[in-house]
C-alpha cells in the first residue's frame, strides 16, 4: 500500500473507531477505543501476540513473553504481562521511558460475524500537569496510529513509515482527526469544550511540530 491508499484509508479508521473517556472514584481516567476488524480473532490475536507480526505494525517486543513475564517495547514502553488468555484478553502495566507512572492496558478480543471487534482500554493514574496540559489524547493518539497499523497489516499492507522531514499526508489526518475525536470524548466526559480544545491543539502540535 502506497502512500495515497494508505491516506484513502484514514477516514474509514477515524469513522469506524469509537473514543470514550471515563473518570473514576479515585479521578483516574481511562481511554478506550473500539473499532471492527475484518480478520477473524486467531489472526488478530496472533498479530497482537506473535513478536514477528507486532514488529511490522507497532515496534519490535522483547522479554519474557508470557504471564508475569516483562516485556519491552524497542524506544517505547515495557512492562509486566498480567493476563494472557488466548485468543480473547491480553493485559500488561504500561510503564513509559518519560517516567509517567504506571498504568494499564488491556486489550479485549470478540468474535463478530467473520471479523473481531477489537477494544483497547488504557487506564490508570496520571501525572495532573501533563494530562491538563494534554488531556486523553497524550495517549489516545498514539493508539490511534497503532490500530491503523494494526488494520493496515491485517490486510496484507506495510505500515508506511514516518521518516524525518514533512508528515505525509496520512500521519497528517489520521492525527488531526484522532486530536478532534478525543477533544470529542472529553467534553462528553464533562471537561469543559474549551480546556479539551486546547489540549487537543497541544496534543496535535507534538504529533505536528511546526516544519
Amino acid at each position: 500500500m502506497d502512500d495515497d491508499q494508505a491516506h484513502q484509508a484514514v477516514p474509514g479508521h477515524l469513522s469506524g473507531t469509537s473514543r470514550t473517556m471515563s473518570v473514576d472514584a479515585d479521578g483516574e481516567p481511562a481511554m478506550t477505543l473500539r473499532r471492527h476488524y475484518d480478520a477473524g480473532v486467531a489472526d488478530v490475536w496472533q498479530a497482537c501476540t506473535d513478536p514477528e507480526r507486532l514488529a511490522r505494525w507497532l515496534t519490535p517486543v522483547s522479554g519474557e513473553l508470557r504471564p508475569g513475564g516483562r516485556y519491552q517495547l524497542a524506544g517505547n514502553a515495557g512492562g509486566q504481562i498480567l493476563r494472557c488468555e488466548p485468543p480473547r484478553v491480553l493485559e500488561v502495566t504500561w510503564e513509559s521511558p518519560g517516567g509517567q507512572p504506571v498504568t494499564r492496558v488491556t486489550a479485549e478480543l470478540t468474535p463478530a460475524g467473520e471479523g473481531t471487534d477489537f477494544e483497547l482500554r488504557h487506564s490508570g493514574p496520571v501525572d495532573g500537569e501533563f494530562w491538563d496540559r494534554f488531556g486523553p489524547g497524550a495517549v489516545g493518539v498514539g493508539w490511534d496510529l497503532a490500530l491503523f497499523g494494526l488494520a493496515l497489516h491485517l490486510a496484507g499492507s506495510p505500515r508506511p513509515e514516518q521518516v524525518a522531514g514533512p508528515p505525509s499526508a496520512a500521519y497528517r489526518d489520521l492525527v488531526t482527526g484522532s486530536s478532534l475525536g478525543w477533544q470529542a470524548a472529553a467534553e462528553a466526559a464533562g471537561t469543559p469544550p474549551g480546556q479539551a480544545k486546547a489540549a487537543a491543539e497541544r496534543t496535535t502540535g507534538f504529533y505536528l511540530p511546526p516544519s
